[in-house]
């Protein structure tokens, strides 16, 4: 940059405009012939703006129709020149010379003005149109006499531009310069001395033009006078300077003015001639050298130049000569439209932009002056968009109301601007803009409800009719998608009963519908377009379902039996018209579907009987006669009336007799029909085949538990046996076939042949065991029962409630037993021979339960007895095995079975049994003479075998035959 030939002046101007739109004003001054890429200024710094907004706005120079000489470098922020400036090609003689564009940044719009002066330097040197002027002077010629010279051109202006004249040598001419107002300067060659044509006859100058710039530069131009014989009086002109007018759009050929001038001379030396001199708008005027008439040969231009100034030489014959001014001022007229240019637009726009926004900036340039450069703009109506004016020439159109796509989707803006001329001139131009969708409406059902129809038995899947919902909306936001609400009809959910296509809206049927179970039914749908958020609507579709002839009728009467025979009796005296019966049937269809009509298909004698077509009534068309057959069976068809029809048949049976027993004697040889035989021979057949599956399925489940059972009982085996349970009065027998007022433990060991035994284990409703000390030693080993099947509650074992003869209280009980029900295992016995263990040969097995209590002497007998067969038992083991060799390993020993001798507890008694059979006879009389009395019957080792009686034998008899 050349700083030292270039000043810099910066103006800011900035003012807040409506509408968003910022406005600052920035000039620079630079000379001219500046090289390419010279740097102007800092615009973003002048104008207080960052260097990311310049990028961010997208900041560019709007120069309208000129050529652009100044670039933005937006990632520095600085104007460069973008081209050699020539201010002369430019702007001509015009001061000042300024070079005025705008810069446009974006998001927000902002504008800014900017001015660039463009200042002169000495790049020009005066030049004269003709190198050689010739004058033709008389010799006579007074002194004084002026001679108009060529004025010189320079296209500089001001200090740079034509500054004086010289002229060489000037022995007999003087020069002489006047400043006119335009800045021009006129140049006149005076002559000093008198000329004599003997001395000189050719005399020749030399002009120089100056100028006023460093380096000054100059330009010459060559004179060359001819002196001629005397002609002693000059032309003269009117009046020194003349004014005229033109408009600016006159025509080729209009005058504009006469120049008038006078010669006191005679003849040749008083005629005088009219010339323009030569200059830059010579070409644009031309003068009638004989009449002085002045007219327009060119095209003025008002907006180019406004004023000019013509000088008018009048020349004799004799070569005087005298000059005026003509001062042609042009008229403007209305001939610019105004020029519209688009600063900034946008195509497209949301529909839910508020009022006020700016869509489009314009400015308006109108070259006219006064009215005629005065231009309003409009916009075409009933458009939701206005323009306004936000400062000279400058315009923005916005949203003037809401903008709704659905409504308008794209306008076209005509903005037209009009001078203020007469007449008036206009230009417009047209604006499209696209106005973008937003989700703003819901679907919209074509009806508030819907009602279908679908005929039952129909097909899954079946499609039944299609509901159609419109958005208003635009592309994604106008895709609707239909789905099922969710709802229940009588307790299922309606998606059970109907689906919809969530692209078509099709109703299809899910299942098959029937008007039997249901006839209709409504579920909404919600249509709900693609947006965000998404927008929705329902409606309500009420589903009838149709009824179809799917049912025949249903006879109610006469019943059909399988198994025995109905016949209706028809006395013999019976008249013609005698009802025999009713047929009554029923279909469960409905409409036309459900009327009935009936049909006699066959009979024994088709002429004895009729079926009333409406009502079914059999009734006699004849008096019946003894030749009528006894036995008279009826078909009677029952149809009803849908397309296509069904039908059922009932055969009635009727009997023409007098009396039962003639009736029952024709009847009795009735057998089944083939069709009935051949069903339930069919159904006893799969019966048996389902019955014979499941009992051998559960005899393989039974037998799998058992092994089961039997093997885990094996592996957990304990060696402490327990003591014999008292059974508290509450108890009694599970089967209620003994007598025996006790219950004996045993370890049951079976045979091969043990499967016609049969063991039961009762549990009471406690779990408290009164156990042997832990101490002691014994040889016989408590066996633990294992839950089984045949302790679940729905077990045909299970066992009965306590009869109420002997049921006694549990509170006044004693003993350690307290009110709980002891646990032991309850085993019944049956021995090959088919008899149970009973109390004594006197009572019978299953007679039913105790008579009576047992007193606590016969506890005490039995307990007694027992303790004497342990005894018994203790003393035949041995050391080793203890004959337990078959049960458990050799290594098993007494040592490892405890003495189930010692402290054993009576339950409901203080007395406790020992080891020591001193100590237990000991214990037993003191007990006895506590609490009992003596015993009268001896304990016996074992339990004594029942005689059986007829109704053991009847169990022994249905076992040995199963």
């Amino acid at each position: 940059m050349v700083t030292g030939m270039m000043g810099r002046q910066v103006l800011l101007f900035f003012s807040m405009l409506s509408l968003g739109v910022v406005h600052g004003q920035v000039s620079y001054s630079i000379p001219e012939e500046l090289k390419k890429g010279s740097l102007i200024g800092n615009i973003a710094q002048d104008l207080g703006l960052s260097v990311d907004r310049l990028r961010s706005g997208k900041a560019r120079i709007y120069t309208g129709n000129t050529d652009e000489y100044i670039e933005l470098k937006r990632d520095r922020g600085v104007l460069i020149i973008k081209d050699r400036i020539d201010r002369e090609a430019l702007c001509g003689q015009t001061m000042p010379c300024a070079l005025h564009f705008q810069m446009i940044l974006e998001n927000p719009m902002e504008f800014y003005t900017v001015t660039v002066e463009i200042t002169d330097i000495n790049d020009n040197p005066p030049t004269f149109e003709r190198g050689e002027m010739k004058f033709e002077i008389s010799e006579s010629a007074l002194t004084g006499a002026r001679f108009v010279l060529e004025k010189a051109i320079d296209d500089d202006v001001g200090v740079n531009g034509l500054s004086s004249y010289a002229l060489k040598p000037s022995d007999n001419f003087a020069l002489k310069t006047i400043s006119r107002s335009d800045g021009t300067k006129h140049v006149e060659m005076v002559l000093q001395k008198p000329l004599d044509r003997e001395n000189h006859e050719h005399i020749s100058l030399i002009l120089t033009a100056l100028d006023g710039g460093e380096p000054q530069l100059s330009g010459t131009m060559q004179i060359v006078i001819t002196v001629l014989d005397a002609n002693d009086n000059p032309p003269i002109c009117s009046k020194p300077e003349y004014k005229a007018s033109v408009a600016e759009n006159a025509d080729v050929g209009t005058v504009i003015t006469t120049v008038r001038a006078t010669d006191k001379d005679k003849g040749i030396h008083g005629k005088v001639t009219y010339t323009v001199s030569k200059s830059g708008v010579a070409s644009l005027f031309t003068i009638d050298a004989n009449s002085g008439l002045l007219t327009l040969t060119g095209n003025v231009d008002y907006e180019k130049r406004r004023l000019y100034e013509l000088d008018v030489q009048v020349s004799d014959q004799g070569g005087l000569s005298d000059a005026c001014k003509v001062i042609v001022d042009v008229t403007d007229m209305n001939d610019n439209p105004p020029s519209i240019n688009i600063m900034s637009n946008s195509n497209t726009v949301s529909e839910n932009v508020k009022p006020g926004t700016v869509v489009s900036m314009l400015n308006i340039q109108d070259p006219d002056s006064n009215d005629n450069g005065r231009v309003l703009c409009v916009i075409n109506e009933n458009i939701p968009f206005a323009i306004k004016s936000t400062t000279n020439n400058f315009f923005s159109v916005v949203t003037d109301s809401d903008l709704d796509r659905e409504r308008a989707s794209e306008y076209n803006i005509t903005v037209t601007c009009s001078d203020e001329g007469v007449p008036s001139l206009s230009s417009s131009v047209t604006l499209t803009l696209q106005i973008s969708d937003v989700n703003d409406n819901a679907p919209v059902f074509e009806r508030s409800s819907y009602e279908a129809y679908i005929v039952e038995n129909n097909t899954p899947g079946l499609s039944i009719f299609t509901m159609k919902a419109r958005d208003a909306d635009w592309n994604q936001n106008a895709r609707v998608s239909y789905i099922l609400e969710d709802a229940s009809v009588n307790g299922v959910p309606v998606s059970s009963y109907v689906s919809v296509s969530a692209d078509s809206g099709v109703i299809h049927a899910v299942r098959s519908f029937d008007y039997e179970q249901i006839k209709d039914f409504q579920f909404r749908v919600r249509a709900q377009d693609g947006g965000s958020p998404p927008l929705s609507s329902n409606v309500t579709v009420k589903m009838v379902i149709q009824d179809q002839n799917d049912n025949p009728p249903q006879v109610l009467y006469p019943v059909q039996t399988g198994g025995s025979v109905v016949a209706e009796m028809v006395p013999r005296a019976a008249d013609v018209g005698y009802l025999v019966t009713k047929v009554v049937a029923v279909d469960v269809d409905s409409g036309q579907n459900a009327w009935l009509s009936y049909k006699l298909q066959k009979a024994t004698d088709r002429a004895l009987f009729e079926v009333g077509l409406q009502n079914g009534e059999i009734r006699t068309i004849r008096q019946v006669n003894d030749k009528d057959a006894v036995k008279q069976r009826l078909t009677v068809i029952v149809e009803d009336n849908g397309q296509p029809s069904r039908s059922a048949a009932v055969i009635v049976n009727v009997a023409v007799a007098d009396s039962f027993p003639e009736v029952l004697s024709e009847f009795t040889d009735f057998t089944h029909d083939k069709e009935y035989n051949d069903n339930l021979t069919f159904y006893l057949v799969l019966a048996l085949a389902v019955v014979s599956f499941l009992f051998i399925t559960c005899v393989v489940v039974i037998i799998s538990v058992k092994i089961y059972r039997w093997r885990q009982s094996r592996t957990m085996f304990h060696s402490n046996l327990p003591v014999i349970p008292y059974y508290p009065p509450r108890y009694s027998d599970t089967l209620g076939t003994g007598t025996l007022q006790h219950v004996y433990n045993y370890e049951v060991c079976r045979t091969t042949d043990s499967r016609k035994s049969d063991c039961k284990f009762g549990r009471a409703g406690s779990q408290n065991v009164l156990i042997m000390d832990p101490s002691s030693t014994g040889t016989m080993q408590r066996i633990q029962s294992e839950k089984s099947i045949l302790d679940e509650p729905d077990s045909p074992l299970e066992q009965k409630p306590p009869n109420n003869d002997w049921r006694f209280t549990q509170g006044p009980r004693p003993g350690p037993s307290g009110p709980h029900m002891p646990y032991g295992t309850h085993i019944r016995w049956t021995p090959k021979s088919g008899t149970r263990a009973t109390g004594g040969p006197e009572v019978a097995m299953g007679t039913g339960p105790w008579p009576q209590p047992p007193t606590e002497a016969e506890q005490l007998q039995a307990l007694m007895a027992a303790a004497n067969e342990v005894s018994e038992a203790t003393a035949t083991l041995g050391p080793g095995t203890m004959g337990l060799s078959t049960r458990y390993s050799p290594q098993f020993t007494l040592q490892h079975v405890p003495d189930y001798r010692q402290n054993v507890y009576i339950p409901g008694s203080t007395a406790t049994l020992t080891s020591n059979p001193q100590q237990q006879q000991a214990t037993a009389q003191q007990a006895a003479q506590q609490a009992l009395p003596p015993p009268q019957v001896s304990a016996q080792p074992e339990p004594p075998k029942a005689a059986q009686t007829p109704a053991s034998k009847k169990k022994s008899t249905k076992k040995e035959k199963k």
